[in-house]
């Protein structure tokens, strides 16, 4: 596992790079560990390339719901999208577009997390940042 020293960049697990669209000194973000599968769930289902959070989404979501997420939205669990959003996304899975996950945290905020068609990048924001 190779590990970024500076404290805008992580390596995770599972080899996706984490980086916050804010100035270093600003925030610092842990590395997601990426260490166990959701029951009934193949390892893993989508690529999320580099991860990236908007200043926006850092600020309202802990640090440990980002992580739940991320972990339920690489095995493909969409979370809170509706019926229709969640056979696109499993469409989009199997022919390479982009995927959209909706969750809530424990306090009720909702925040998105969108994997780009070519899967080089995870983006965790507020619906509000779209």
């Amino acid at each position: 596992m190779t590990n970024k020293t500076d404290k805008n960049s992580n390596t995770s697990r599972a080899g996706a790079q984490f980086q916050i669209e804010q100035a270093p000194s600003e925030i610092s973000m842990p590395t997601f560990m990426l260490l166990s599968a959701p029951i009934g769930y193949r390892w893993p289902a989508v690529n999320l390339g580099d991860i990236v959070a908007t200043t926006n989404a850092v600020e309202q979501i802990p640090c440990g719901e980002i992580s739940k997420a991320l972990l339920r939205h690489v095995f493909g669990d969409w979370g809170e999208v509706c019926e229709e959003d969640r056979r696109e996304n499993d469409l989009s899975l199997r022919e390479g577009f982009r995927l959209l996950s909706v969750y809530t945290t424990s306090t009720g905020t909702k925040f998105w997390i969108i994997t780009e068609a070519d899967r080089s990048v995870t983006t965790v924001l507020m619906p509000e940042d779209y």
